[in-house]
This record gives C-alpha cells, sequence and structure tokens, in this order.
C-alpha cells in the first residue's frame, strides 16, 4: 500500500498545482461555509479536468474535476489544494469518487484543518492504493494553499468568522481630516483593489457611527476584467448597532437590491424602534450587550459564524475596530498608506478602543507584504498577538499556528 510522502513538484506539476490554486482563488467569497478549493486532473501529461468548490450543496472541486474529465479520469494525477473529504455533510465524500473513478494519483497542497478530517482523507486514499503525496509545508504554493484556507481554519477551529481590517490613511496616521472628511484618501487603483478584496469576503462589517457618517453602500464594483466566478449573492451588509438609532433614509435601509443588510441591534432596544427599522431586505439580529452596553463584539462574530459566515471584512471606523482590536479579533489587516499629510489633534484614527499599555504589547504581523498600488502603498500581514495582551491573545495566536502546520 503506498504511503503519503511530501513531494518537490517539477515544473509542469507546479503549473497543474498553480492552476489549482487560481480556480480555489476565482470561488473565494462563494463557497462558505465550505473553503474555496480548486482541482486538476491530469492524464498522459495533458489537463483532463478542472474544478471550484461549488456554492454550499453544490459539488467539490474534486467532484467538478471527474465531471469534466469523465473516463479520463481513469489513472490520472489530481492535483489539488486541500485535502479531499472522507466526510458526507451536503455532498458525498471526495474520497470516494476518487476512488470509484479509478484515479493514480492524488497530490494535496494542504491538510485539512477540520478535525473531523485532518489526514482521514489522506489515509482513506493510501487505503484504497491510490498513491498519496503532500507538498512539503515550506513549498510557496503550499503556504498560498494555507493562506487560503485561513477563514476555513478560524471557523472550524475558532467558532468564529476570519476578520480583515482594511483602512487607508495618510502619511502621518489619520483615517479623516479633523472635519470628518475623508474622501478621498486614497488613490483609483488602491479602491479598485478595495472592491477586490470585498469580493472575496461574505459580510462587510461597520459600526453605528460609519453608517450615519459615511451612508455607504457597501457593494462590489469589480472591473470587468475580473476572473472570480459569479456569486449567488453579494456579501452581506454588516451594521453593528447598539442602540437602533439609524438614520431611516440610510442607503443601506432601502436598497434590497444591492444586497441583504443584517443589523446586530441590542437586546435592550425597544421594540417601536426596532419596527422603525424592518423593511425590505433588511434583517434584525438581536445580541446581547456588555456592561458598557454595547454589542458583544465576540458574539456577534460567532453568530455570524453560525449564519454561515466564513470571512468578514471589517470596514468600521476607529471605535468598532480599535473594540475588536481590544478583543483579539483581527486576524488579517490591509492598510493602505496615502503619501500625504492633513495633521490635526483631533483627526481620527484607525485604532481607538483601550489599546495596549506598553509597546512591548504591541501586535505584531506575520506573512507581511507589501505592494504599490498607483501612488499608494499596501501593508498587509495577520495579526499576532502578545501572548500577555489577553487569554483572547493566545487563542488567536493558536489559531494562527493551526495555519501553518
Amino acid at each position: 500500500m503506498p504511503e503519503e510522502s511530501t513531494i518537490v513538484l517539477s515544473e509542469q506539476e507546479r503549473e497543474m498545482m498553480q492552476r489549482a490554486l487560481a480556480l480555489a482563488r476565482s470561488v473565494e467569497g462563494r463557497t462558505s461555509p465550505r473553503p474555496p478549493v480548486g482541482a486538476v486532473l491530469v492524464r498522459d501529461g495533458q489537463m483532463v479536468g478542472q474544478g471550484a468548490t461549488a456554492p454550499p450543496y453544490g459539488p467539490h472541486a474534486e467532484v467538478e474535476a471527474l465531471r469534466e474529465a469523465g473516463p479520463h479520469a481513469q489513472g490520472a494525477d489530481l492535483y489539488v489544494t486541500l485535502e479531499p473529504c472522507c466526510i458526507a455533510l451536503h455532498t458525498p465524500p471526495c474520497t470516494e469518487a476518487l476512488i470509484a473513478a479509478g484515479v493514480r494519483r492524488v497530490v494535496v497542497a494542504a491538510r485539512d484543518p477540520n478535525p473531523r478530517v485532518d489526514g482521514r482523507g489522506l489515509q482513506r486514499l493510501r487505503q484504497a492504493g491510490i498513491e498519496v503525496a503532500l507538498l512539503d509545508e515550506d513549498d510557496p504554493l503550499a503556504r498560498q494553499a494555507r493562506e487560503l484556507l485561513r477563514p476555513f481554519t478560524t471557523l472550524v477551529r475558532g467558532n468564529r468568522p476570519y476578520v480583515t481590517a482594511k483602512w487607508a490613511m495618510t502619511l502621518d496616521g489619520k483615517i479623516a481630516a479633523h472635519t470628518g472628511d475623508a474622501f478621498w484618501i486614497s488613490g483609483p487603483p488602491a479602491r479598485a483593489w478595495a472592491h477586490e478584496l470585498r469580493d472575496r469576503v461574505d459580510g462587510i462589517l461597520v459600526g453605528a457611527g460609519t453608517a450615519r457618517r459615511d451612508d455607504p453602500w457597501l457593494t462590489v464594483r469589480l472591473a470587468a476584467s475580473s476572473e472570480r466566478r459569479p456569486r449567488l449573492q453579494p456579501p452581506r451588509r454588516l451594521v453593528i448597532t447598539s442602540s437602533g438609532q439609524l438614520p431611516p433614509q440610510l442607503r443601506l435601509l432601502n436598497t434590497p437590491e444591492a444586497g441583504e443588510t443584517w443589523l446586530l441591534i441590542g437586546e435592550q432596544v425597544p421594540a417601536e424602534r426596532r419596527a422603525a427599522l424592518a423593511r425590505p431586505g433588511v434583517r434584525l439580529i438581536e445580541m446581547p450587550c456588555e456592561p458598557t452596553g454595547r454589542v458583544d463584539l465576540r458574539q456577534a462574530l460567532q453568530r455570524l459564524a453560525a449564519e454561515g459566515l466564513m470571512h468578514i471584512l471589517l470596514e468600521g471606523g476607529a471605535a468598532l475596530t480599535g473594540s475588536a482590536f481590544d478583543c483579539c479579533c483581527i486576524d488579517h489587516v490591509a492598510v493602505i498608506v496615502a503619501p500625504r499629510l492633513i495633521g490635526g489633534a483631533s483627526a481620527p484614527v484607525p485604532l481607538a478602543g483601550q489599546g495596549l499599555p506598553r509597546l512591548s504589547l504591541a501586535a505584531t504581523l506575520d506573512d507581511q507584504r507589501t505592494q504599490t498600488l498607483g501612488d499608494d502603498l499596501l501593508i498587509e500581514g495577520e495579526v499576532c498577538y502578545h501572548p500577555s495582551s489577553s487569554v483572547a491573545g493566545e487563542a488567536a495566536e493558536g489559531a494562527k499556528n493551526l495555519t501553518r502546520k
């Protein structure tokens, strides 16, 4: 019986795995609560089938690739970004489909972080006589596969969505002028990139203050050249409002054609105020509040996870982003720095909240990367909290470590 082994790919094999990764990226934000996966079948050096994860209740990537390959799957090699599943959840196990199709060899970029799978899929394939190879964890393609899995890992291991906090700021660290004017800090290329980011998530979250001040649409506007697959529905537009005090004319409350708006509303909000917010396309979700009267952010995120949301983009102001940082609920940051100076002691900065008492406790970034977007600079990375900053910080760092294994 063949044993699982790590493998160094040939140039042609790397091209096949790169294609599988591209397929997975094409369905980010479209598969939750399942991970985005890409699969490519190769026989006699030729690609005979390819697939990506369908929305819930649809086929997994491996099954899509098998369907396209038909009888050519017999004796073929599969290149897949995630370990094939061995459990029945909405669809039959992919391992059984691969065995039945007569696939010869399976090359996997990353193991499944779901505790119900996590190596069992590979074991099932080996038991059926299929050769199994796993990319070395230091291979750049393996790292890319684990990066795609981070939202799913956070969901299945941490019982909450993965949170990306995004903001644009001036060179002196301001997200708006002291008058509140913030349009536009960043240039057109950076704003186009931000819409690409929005298209990769399940929901876009702001606080009531941002909703009142900016009256945002929270929609996705992609370039015509985008290679991502069509969405069944746009990202949910999410607003945390402890008091329920939102102007009735807000775009978020009056544009159901642009997508659903979910209001995470404090449990103490009076019935008449809730009734004033109820309308087509708006869903009210009652949430418990902290002693301060604010909606409990951790419980709000857990509720969103229970609703099937796997990746949340936080575009709130300093108060909400600061609160998320204080409770160690920010997993990834994407910061656009514009070469502008605005000054002003009262001009808002990205993070408010309580903050950390000492610089030695500062959170740092792992997997940091930068790129230029026109005149602006994008800085991204995974947030690594100091173990002493809070109990939640230890849990968050533990979830990060899982994605590196």
